[in-house]
Order: structure tokens, then sequence, then C-alpha cells
């Protein structure tokens, strides 16, 4: 964040510890009232024991600070920092009052939030009322994250994305700047039912089945519309008033479990990642013993012609005519492939306890293979 970055640079200066943190605007103004006479006191640092605090933001019913430890700082030295906060913060004012526009002053708020979150450590907070009501958060909407796969060197409009993701869902959509590269999407509920019309007569599709065909198209759409190749999570709608933060680290979870696993894919759905996720979690050592005692040294079977179609008859539900037709390939042609892998690793991945055995060794074969 860039008030990290002078944090960094007037550590360096100054030769001591300094932190973020803040306080209760009580016990700012407290400290400030009783510092009003000194020679040094201007309202925009005060001492505190062995600490000077400078004024950063008000953030609800808090005052973020910068905290200055150690040695007592000279007058000039305070100067210094209080003329670098200040400068800093007309930055800030001018860039927000300027060129924000009131969604994405708000959307900025609400990264804010979320990456303090994120410094604390934090595993669940609930969002402020303040920041909820403003950005209509308290009804349910569908999460996405996306994370772009471009340069250092290109930037993304947080304008032209925006409109970009309007004119894809044809509705309003809430957008929150994350990290870097890292989009936070969240779409309204509606985009579920939308269509519904156009299905009657039809087999009903379920909430899954929905969010993967939106996932799809809006891959597809911003690979080629945006600037190149990224990633994109979704998850269940939610009330993100109650469980915003939790939400985000819930799809990037399984961004990373889908790049972990299964590389290649760029659309990454929660509910087709819950094997991974226990097996994620699963000791390095162990990974490597179950691969050991299953495959017992038939590695050399699982070329890429063996993967491809195991992976294509495990998501066909080992369905043979299906898995041919899938692959382009007569059916005896997929028998034969199964029998050769058969012979080799005596597994017959036809039969329910030997296609779960492979089917986990598939998944970990990909992870401890590339380390």
């Amino acid at each position: 964040m860039d008030w990290e970055r002078v944090k960094e640079r007037l550590e360096a200066v100054l030769q001591t510890p300094i932190q973020i943190s803040s306080l209760p605007e009580a016990a700012w103004l407290q400290l400030v009232e009783e510092q009003e006479g000194n020679a040094e006191g201007s309202g925009r640092s005060v001492v505190r024991g062995q600490e000077v605090l400078f004024y950063l933001s008000k953030e609800q019913n808090d005052i973020r600070v910068l905290e200055v430890f150690g040695a007592q700082l000279t007058v000039s030295e305070r100067k210094l920092v209080e003329m670098t906060v200040e400068s800093k913060q007309s930055q800030e004012k001018k860039q927000w009052g300027t060129f924000l526009s009131e969604d994405e002053r708000k959307a900025h708020q609400l990264r804010d939030w979320l990456l303090e979150q994120m410094e604390r450590g934090s595993t669940y907070a609930e969002l402020p009322d303040a920041l909820a009501s403003q950005s209509s958060l308290y009804s349910t909407k569908i999460p996405l994250l996306l994370y772009g796969d471009y340069s250092q060197n290109q930037s993304v409009s947080y304008a032209e994305l925006k409109k970009l993701l309007e004119s894809f869902f044809e509705s309003e959509i809430i957008l929150i700047p994350l990290l870097d590269k890292e989009w936070l999407i969240l779409a309204p509920e509606g985009l579920l039912t939308s269509g519904s019309e156009e299905r009657d007569g039809d087999e009903e599709e379920s909430v899954e089945q929905i969010l993967d065909a939106l996932g799809s198209g809006l891959y597809e759409m911003l690979a080629n519309e945006w600037v190149g190749e990224c990633h994109l999570a979704i998850d269940y709608p939610v009330k993100p008033a109650k469980s915003l933060f939790a939400t985000i680290l819930k799809l990037r979870e399984t961004i990373m479990l889908g790049r972990s696993f299964h590389v290649g894919s760029f659309l990454h759905l929660r509910w087709e990642l819950r094997l991974e996720k226990l097996l994620h979690l699963i000791d390095e050592e162990e990974k490597s013993e179950f691969l050991e005692q299953v495959l017992r040294g038939t590695d050399h079977a699982l070329d890429t012609e063996t993967v491809t179609t195991l992976e294509h008859f495990f998501s066909l539900d080992c369905n043979v005519s299906e898995t041919a037709k899938k692959l382009y390939i007569h059916r005896n042609t997929l028998l034969y492939r199964l029998d050769k892998f058969k012979n080799e690793t005596g597994l017959d991945v036809r039969t329910f306890n030997h296609a779960v055995l492979v089917r986990l060794a598939l998944l970990l074969y990909k992870v401890t293979k590339r380390k």
C-alpha cells in the first residue's frame, strides 16, 4: 500500500521502528487537547509515552496513525514526518476528489478496509454498517474474483473494466480493486433467473450449472476483449454485508487450488474443488508415500495421452461411450488405452475402488511432479 511505502522511507531516514495502527477517536482527541499548549503541538501529531503518533486519516470511529517508536524525535524530525504525511494526504485528496468517480471512491474505501483486515491476519470480519449501506451490500450478490495475468507494465482502468463488465452482465455491478491485478466483482443475484423464460420446457438448470455458464462466458469475453489471460473464481451467492471478507478468502483459495491442481484451467469453481482442498491439506511426505503405494514405480504409464484419457473418463462418470465421443476416438481405441494402463499398473479404472485410487493419484501426481 502507498502508506506502507511512506512508512518504509521514514524508517530508513529516522533509523527507528515505525508502524501503522489505529486508536479510538476519543483517545486521539484527548491527547490533542492535553498537548495543545505545547510548542510542538500542531494537532497533526501527539506524544504518547515514548511514541509519537502522526494523524493519517479518520476511519469510522477510529483514527489511523503512524506510530514512531524509539528515541525522542527532534523538533525538525517531527516536522519532517508531519510534512511527509501532509504531502501524501494532499496527493490522496487530490486524486480522490478530482480523478475518482463516486463509485470508485466507495470501492477504494472498501478496498482499504479489506486490506486492513488482511494485514491484521483476520479470518473473519463483518463490514461496518456505514460501508455496507453506502455500497448496497445488504442484498444478495454473486461473488467473482478476477486475477489478471497481464504484464506489470500494463495498467487497467477501473472505469473501463467496470463498463466492460456491466456491458457483459447487462446490469449494474460492484467492482472492488484489491491487491495488484486482483479485482472482486459482485454481480446481482437476478442473473441466476434471467433468461429462465427461454428455458421453459427444458430441464431446469441447477445453480452450479448457471454459475458455470456465467463464468465461462465472462472468462471468454475478458480473455478476448480485456488484456489477455486471466483467472476467474466463482462461489455461491452471498450477502456481502455479513460475509464479504470471508468470501474473498474462499475465492482466493479457489484460485490457488485451481492453479495448483489444474494447470491450464482458468475458470475455477469452488464446488468442483472440494477433493483438491482436502488433498492440499495432506503433508507432502504422505502425498509422496500414497503415490508410491498406488503407482508402484509405474509413473511412466502417465504420459500426456493417458492422463488426458483418464481425466475425461472420470469427468464423464467412467462412461466408456461418452468418453470415446468426447475424445473423438473409437470405443475400441478407448478400451485399448484402458487395458494398456491396467497391464502397466495393475489398476483397472473400470472398477470403483481402482478408479478412486487413480483419480486421487492423478491429482497428487500433478502437484508433486512439479516440485
